[in-house]
């Protein structure tokens, strides 16, 4: 079920909104596995667009903030207005309310607000004054931010970016793909009306794909390939700070849903491999002295993985 749920999402979503491989497939993943993604790239490559379509085919309800310097925490999470005619203070629910939150440039807003996400992407739940709200099922967060400017910005903290399951990165598209979107808005077709774009399952549907993801097996030798991947990025001389038991559990749980995506209910290595960049990138802090020599994170974990030995 959940394969065929994935290839229907692919087929519309690929090539009328994204023309890169692998990104929708990798966000289907992280949602299934309970995760959330942060999506990196430069202003005009549909990454707003991206989490709308997919909100549309999942039909699911999805809600937009633009993050500014003014945002307060209570703009997104919501307060207690007083009923002057029932005498009681009513909660006004913000825009976290919702089965998928799409956070548009999270870096432009202050840490005060940024973290008012910590909570909710972890427990799935919102606290105000005093009182626990448990989140519906599902719950996904896509935030996106422009990694080329910086002035007004406000870097997400690391307790922030770790709650975030993948960190995706979205490039320029070819020359033929940029083609053919030339080709479709010459034709009158706008994207941003999300035209031909209709629901391939619902909530329901999906709360039953998120219980095939539990069946899906894991051989010892995958648990300790997963080990040896996370433990390593701790000792490598380049790295201050490697992945945490977090990124563990997100390159395990994110696993079983790809290997169940890709119709099968066994993990196999090279899901680990495939998964280990978009779930540990964002996990590792480089030294000063290695950024300097043009040391990232990706090809640290590229190093990795060819040094750690995959279980046959």
């Amino acid at each position: 079920m959940l394969k065929e749920l994935a290839d229907n999402i692919k087929e519309q979503i690929n090539g009328r909104v994204l023309n890169q491989e692998n990104l929708t497939e990798l966000a289907l993943t992280a949602m299934f596995a309970g995760g959330h993604v942060l999506i990196e790239g430069v202003p005009g490559l549909a990454k707003t667009l991206w989490a709308r379509s997919l909100a549309q085919l999942l039909s699911v309800e999805c809600k937009r903030v633009q993050f500014t310097s003014d945002l307060m925490p209570s703009d997104i999470l919501g307060t207690k207005i007083f009923n002057q005619q029932t005498g009681q203070f009513e909660l006004r629910k913000g825009s976290l309310f919702t089965q998928l939150f799409l956070a548009d440039e999270i870096n432009r807003t202050p840490p005060k607000t940024q973290s008012a996400l910590l909570e909710v992407m972890e427990e799935r739940a919102i606290t105000i004054d005093g009182q626990t709200h448990t989140m519906g099922e599902p719950f996904f967060v896509m935030a996106t931010q422009n990694p080329i400017e910086y002035e007004g910005t406000y870097p997400l903290p690391e307790a922030l970016t770790d709650r975030f399951m993948m960190k995706i990165l979205i490039t320029y598209p070819g020359v033929a793909a940029e083609k053919q979107m030339l080709q479709m808005y010459h034709e009158g077709n706008d994207a941003a009306k999300l035209q031909g774009l209709y629901p391939v399952c619902s909530a329901t549907q999906i709360a039953e794909a998120k219980q095939e993801i539990q069946s899906v097996t894991v051989d010892d030798a995958v648990f300790n390939y997963i080990v040896s991947v996370i433990e390593t990025t701790r000792r490598i001389g380049a790295v201050q700070f490697g992945a945490s038991p977090r990124g563990s559990v997100a390159l395990l749980l994110a696993s079983k849903a790809y290997a169940a995506i890709s119709g099968r209910d066994f993990v196999i290595p090279d899901d680990v491999r495939m998964l280990a960049l978009p779930i540990l990138r964002h996990r590792l802090l480089i030294k000063p002295e290695a950024e300097i020599e043009g040391i990232t994170p990706d090809t640290v974990i590229e190093n990795i993985l060819q040094q750690v030995k995959a279980p046959r």
